[in-house]
């Protein structure tokens, strides 16, 4: 008996926001197949809990966000994807609410209610209570699990991509698809698509201490590299500085929105300690937050 086989125009491994927001776009031009390493919902998506950062306050601007971004980010970011992902913001908002993400709005309805975070010098933080991550995977695996043309393939878990040298260009190699581990039926199915797209998240849960899911194990990574990928920044990891601590159960995070609306971090004998390492105190970017507690 052969190794099973499903063919799909486009192939995604994820089930992420990512993966399913690629989904739902390409799903109007093939049939796609999405592959969940464990439940659908079993990813780093729904656990957000502060969020969005977007321009969308007449008191606020892109330019303002945009340096706002470049200075968290020590000046090692490309100022060209900053501008590029800080101008779409609003429309990816518009996007996710025409998918039916309910963020919250203010007492009178008529507009969105902005929280602040760390590393932010403007109210531009849009949520849904402090489960943002599980409202925007709500609305948008919904649609997708509706979709005609998108097949969820839970507990599929991809083990090695399928490349071939390209014709005609023996130095490069393109992509056929993937092996993937069947965990119910404890069998290897090959998925064959004329587009893979990697939306698997990354590595975080290399380290025994983190706000990571269990699932966040860099399998996306690990497999690209053995198809000859380039990958970069594997240094940057960020540690959320606040969660819940317990030695014999699982750390889960604090959002930082707390800290925006004045929740402060103190010593264990209740002294103040954050401006001593950054003026903006509790709301210093995340890693000088963590590196602060660490110290």
């Amino acid at each position: 008996m052969g190794v099973p086989m499903v063919q799909c125009d486009f192939l995604v491994i994820g089930s992420g926001v990512a993966g399913l927001m690629f989904a739902l776009e390409v799903a109007e031009h093939g049939r796609v197949a999405v592959l969940c390493k464990d439940e659908p919902s079993e990813g780093s998506t729904r656990y957000a809990q502060g969020g969005i950062a977007t321009v969308i306050s007449p008191l606020d601007s892109f330019e303002s966000h945009v340096q706002d971004t470049m200075d968290a980010g020590a000046g090692l970011c490309d100022e060209e994807v900053v501008r590029m992902v800080v101008s779409q913001g609003p429309e990816r908002i518009e996007r996710l609410v025409s998918l039916g993400a309910a963020f919250d709005k203010n007492k009178d309805a008529e507009d969105y209610e902005l929280g602040q975070e760390g590393g932010h010098s403007a109210r531009r933080i849009l949520h849904a209570r402090d489960a943002t991550g599980a409202e925007i995977h709500r609305a948008v695996f919904e649609r997708a699990e509706r979709h005609p043309n998108i097949t969820l393939y839970p507990h599929h878990v991809a083990i090695d991509l399928i490349t071939q040298p390209v014709p005609g260009n023996e130095s490069s190699t393109e992509v056929l698809g993937v092996y993937a581990l069947d965990r119910r039926q404890s069998e290897v199915v090959t998925f064959v698509g004329s587009v893979t797209m990697l939306a698997t998240g990354g590595a975080g849960k290399v380290y025994l201490y983190t706000s990571n899911p269990d699932v966040s194990t860099g399998d996306g990574i690990a497999m690209a590299f053995r198809a000859g990928a380039a990958i970069a920044n594997m240094e940057f990891i960020q540690f959320h500085p606040t969660c819940l601590y317990h030695p014999a159960a699982k750390s889960f995070l604090i959002t930082e929105a707390m800290r925006g609306e004045g929740a402060r971090l103190l010593t264990a004998d209740g002294q103040p300690f954050m401006e001593q390492y950054d003026s903006r105190g509790e709301l210093a970017p995340r890693d000088v937050v963590a590196r602060a507690i660490d110290d």
